[in-house]
């Protein structure tokens, strides 16, 4: 049955307390669907009436971008600043403090909805599908163009894409913490419940963003996008993103800067009503002193390194899920990774059997490795669902035909998981009867078998040692068996081996060595043998610390695991809860630690690292759980990636160093003028002025060169470290403020008007070209050259800076011309500035060598996730749409992330 909608009608969803109720037969028909699913028509037209699958948009919002810009306490400062002078009569300084507020919000506005729009774009590439049942024809198809009456099908790993009422299932369990906060799977049954249970009772359903924790089944989509449970609970929710520790960092910088401020304006506010000046102008005064102190364009400097670094990221096939996680992908100094497809080519390949019991054949072993899958047999030589990499290539390897429905009819199934590690299935032959096959690790197979033979091990770890994979095949005959449980895994006699191939990747060393250069430890994790892990490293040069099985990690506390695991180099025949224990454990004994995993095995570890990183062929899942995309799964992209991560945060710290510690400069000698002076050494509207062109400048800073030296190594945010150089380059700029006011007074004795225009330009020279030195801690230009484009803009600023006191709105400004006597006299105090900075600088670095300051060394650290679990799905979705998530547990911390579907701290 098939009805068609009209694309005017409202076609209704179901909720999952009605389709629990209700039978298979009655839902299919509420929903106007059948067996063979919808028809393309049908799945277009109603896609049309409700609308994508998801559950919020990610797509650019300019009026969000705005607000946060007009929300922005540094500009309503302004705007209190420019208020306060238009209504006491001072229409210049209104103005000028106006114009200054409307390029602020510009630049601001400008840089941060270019972000937005870079992290849109990266939203899009990263694709989820799911598996429907189309006009009878199994399809892979977008997430979003899933709609109610599509019949989706089920298996281990997959992410549930919409809320379905289930029609078949297969041992299937779903993991529900996501809405329920319970950790136990859920086992699914599709027998009707009664009506008006709670959520957790609806066993007959599978609910978007749940996980398949083991098994498989076919359900059919009653709701979809805000419909689901998932969507209506995150529609109550918001969007609150989780803070990564650059973030944070930005937190405890801008309250340095709350400090320092507040301290530098009480005190000037104090002095100047002391000395009996008019309130109102000593309180304009002081709120120019606080702007003047803050870097106002820090956030547009922040997310044009972060956009254009994305950008540059995408063209080296990283993605990033979020901007500021490539400051965190940086920040990485391990990596812990699994074997296939990274280290080794990913492709692998059947080389054949090998008996062990001398009344079975290789052409019989071969056969109970084939009918030992979860796969229809009719189907699994071409299922689009696809086997896993093993029996892929063990289809591959076999004519089309060679299970046929009439040779044999599989009774029951036991499937897959990764703590059995082994597929179980009955079958029923018609000159055999009944039997039992089991397929899967050797180790775990051979403990359900009869005593193996001494010859059968030698075998077996023969191949180990040439570094094959092995998958074990064992039978028992069950004359009548209709039905299995875990129960009746015994007693099976070892049939033999299947031998397959994975070789390393020819450019796998290049790339180890590229993580070497950035000092990053790069640790294996894999299900696999320990000898096979074993060959692989030492046939591409890494040499092996030690090795760790997960028999042995079972034994360790978490402090014994912390020591061992930091030594260590594999860790061999792992679990999912192995794997995360061991990132838990590095993190805990110091260092940044990323996990690069692409299966449903590698969620867990891809939540509990630093930074999770997965690949675009990688299960929905593992995708869900990592921070950042790889478009080609190599070692060699991920460097790359890790080195602009570097660059990034590098650039960032300069605009940070060289802002707080001019503007500290800046701001003390002004308070310092204002006491001692009987006039204001400069207006609001100037100190704004001023520094709204030297942060103008600074907006080239993210196109900058960065030193190769800087990107050896993880930098982290050191507020101490930023302090101390604040408080050493600030009064360096200083000294040089009073040798301009001395000339001014002693030397030209100049007016106001003539003085504030010498402070003016001698300001915006030092200021903005300390960057040169600042920038690095090489020899200037002779060593270390800056980017043409930062370049460009720094001598540009100084350009305008002495421009425009001399141009025709100078005086309107509150600027008299200068004697040409002082250009001199500033050239020669900019000569002895800079060269001055180069020698602190380098007694500064040297200094902080000595003293190892955290921000050139890897310290423990916790990820910022605000309780927030990063294995709750999140839907990344083309067509600039994407759902949201919400922690495990709903009872408490309704912080939100994102949900996906199967193909994902």
């Amino acid at each position: 049955m098939d009805a068609t909608v009209s694309r005017e009608g409202n076609f209704p969803q179901l909720s999952t307390a009605t389709a629990a109720s209700l039978d298979a037969g009655q839902v299919l028909s509420r929903l106007a669907s059948g067996p063979a699913g919808l028809s393309d028509q049908e799945s277009a037209a109603r896609l049309a009436i409700v609308g994508p699958n998801a559950v919020l948009s990610h797509k650019a919002n300019a009026w969000g971008v705005l607000g946060r810009q007009l929300g922005s306490p540094i500009l309503i400062l302004l705007f209190v600043t420019a208020s306060v002078s238009l209504f006491l009569g001072d229409a210049t300084n209104s103005i000028v403090i106006g114009a200054i507020l409307l390029v602020s919000v510009g630049l601001g506005f400008s840089n941060e909805f270019r972000a937005e729009r870079a992290s849109e774009s990266l939203h899009s590439q990263i694709t989820h599908q799911a598996l429907v049942l189309r006009e009878g024809r199994t399809l892979a198809v977008d997430v979003t163009a899933v709609v109610p009456g599509d019949l989706v099908q089920l298996g281990l790993g997959t992410i549930i894409p919409a809320d379905l009422r289930l029609l078949e299932t297969n041992n299937l369990l779903c993991d529900e913490s996501i809405l329920t906060g319970e950790s136990l799977p859920t086992a699914k049954d599709p027998s009707p419940v009664p009506g008006g249970v709670g959520l957790a009772d609806r066993i007959s359903c599978a609910f978007m963003g749940t996980v398949v924790h083991s098994g498989g089944g076919t359900g059919v989509v009653v709701a979809t996008g805000s419909g689901t449970e998932f969507g209506r609970i995150a529609a109550g929710l918001g969007e609150r993103q989780p803070q990564t520790e650059f973030q944070l960092g930005l937190r405890r910088f801008s309250f340095l800067l709350l400090q320092v401020a507040i301290g530098l304006t009480t005190l000037i506010f104090i002095i100047n009503v002391l000395l009996r000046r008019p309130i109102i102008e000593s309180l304009l005064f002081s709120l120019a002193i606080a702007v003047g102190i803050t870097p106002q364009l820090l956030p547009a400097v922040v997310s044009t390194s972060l956009a254009a670094g994305t950008r540059l990221l995408a063209k080296q096939k990283v993605l990033v899920k979020r901007l500021v996680c490539i400051e965190d992908l940086g920040d990485m100094d391990i990596l812990v990774t699994d074997k296939t497809g990274t280290l080794t080519e990913g492709t692998i390949s059947y080389t054949g059997p090998l008996l062990v019991a001398p009344d079975v054949t290789q052409d019989q072993v071969l056969t109970m490795g084939l009918l030992a899958t979860e796969a229809d047999y009719s189907e699994a030589k071409h299922s689009i669902a696809g086997q896993n990499p093993l029996d892929t290539a063990l289809w591959a390897s076999t004519p089309a035909d060679r299970l046929t429905p009439e040779r044999f009819t599989r009774l029951d199934l036991i499937s897959f998981d990764h703590e059995r590690r082994r597929t179980t299935v009955l079958v029923h032959e018609p000159e055999h009867g009944e039997q039992l096959i089991t397929k899967g690790a050797p180790e775990d197979v051979l403990a359900l078998c009869r005593p193996t033979t001494k010859a059968a091990l030698e075998l077996l770890n023969e191949q180990f040692d040439a570094g094959s994979r092995v998958v074990a095949v064992a039978c028992r005959d069950v004359p009548g068996l209709r039905q299995i449980t875990e129960a009746d895994e015994h007693d099976f006699t070892l049939a033999g081996f299947l031998i397959f191939l994975d070789r390393p990747k020819a450019n796998v060393k290049a790339s180890l060595d590229q993580l070497q250069s950035l000092q990053i430890t790069v640790k294996i994790a894999t299900g696999d043998n320990a000898k096979v892990a074993e060959k692989v490293c030492a046939d591409i040069g890494i040499i092996s610390g030690g090795t760790l099985n997960g028999a042995e990690i079972d034994g360790m506390s978490d402090d014994e695991l912390a020591s061992t695991a930091r030594s260590a180099s594999i860790f061999a025949r792992v679990s999912p809860e192995h794997k995360a224990r061991i990132i838990t454990a590095l993190r805990k004994s110091g260092g940044s630690v990323g996990f690069l995993g692409d299966g449903v095995n590698d969620a867990l570890a891809l939540h509990k690292a630093d930074i999770g990183i997965s690949v675009d062929s990688a299960t929905d899942v593992a995708k869900d759980a990592a921070d950042v995309i790889l478009l080609d799964k190599d070692l060699g992209v991920l460097a790359a990636g890790v080195a602009e991560g570097r660059r990034i945060f590098a650039n960032t710290i300069k605009y940070v160093l060289m802002g707080t510690s001019s503007n500290f400069g800046n701001m003390f000698s002004a308070a310092t003028a204002s006491a001692v002076l009987n006039f204001v050494p400069m207006l609001p509207s100037q100190i704004l002025l001023n520094n709204l062109l030297y942060d103008a400048g600074q907006l080239a800073i993210p196109t900058d060169r960065v030193d190769k030296e800087q990107l050896r190594a993880p930098a982290h945010w050191n507020i101490a470290f930023i302090r101390r150089f604040m408080l050493l380059f600030g009064p360096i700029s200083s000294v040089f403020d009073f040798a301009t006011f001395a000339l001014m007074l002693m030397v030209f004795n100049a007016l106001p008007g003539e003085f504030r225009a010498g402070w003016f330009i001698e300001s915006i020279a030092t200021q903005t070209l300390i960057i040169f030195a600042i920038r690095t801690r090489k020899v200037p230009f002779l060593r270390s050259r800056p980017s043409v484009g930062l370049t460009s803009a720094s001598l540009g600023v100084v350009a305008v800076g002495v421009a425009l006191p001399l141009s025709p709105i100078g005086p309107w400004l509150g600027f008299d011309p200068l004697p040409a006597p002082f250009f001199l006299a500033l050239l020669g105090m900019v000569i002895v500035y800079l060269t001055m900075v180069e020698f602190a600088k380098r007694w500064f670095f040297s200094r902080a060598k000595q003293q190892a300051p955290a921000t050139t060394m890897p310290i423990p650290r916790r990820r910022a996730t605000h309780h927030i679990s990063r294995r709750a799905s999140r839907f990344s979705i083309p067509g600039k749409l994407r759902g949201v998530t919400v922690k495990p547990s709903i009872d408490d911390h309704s912080d939100t992330i994102a949900p996906r579907t199967s193909a994902g701290n």
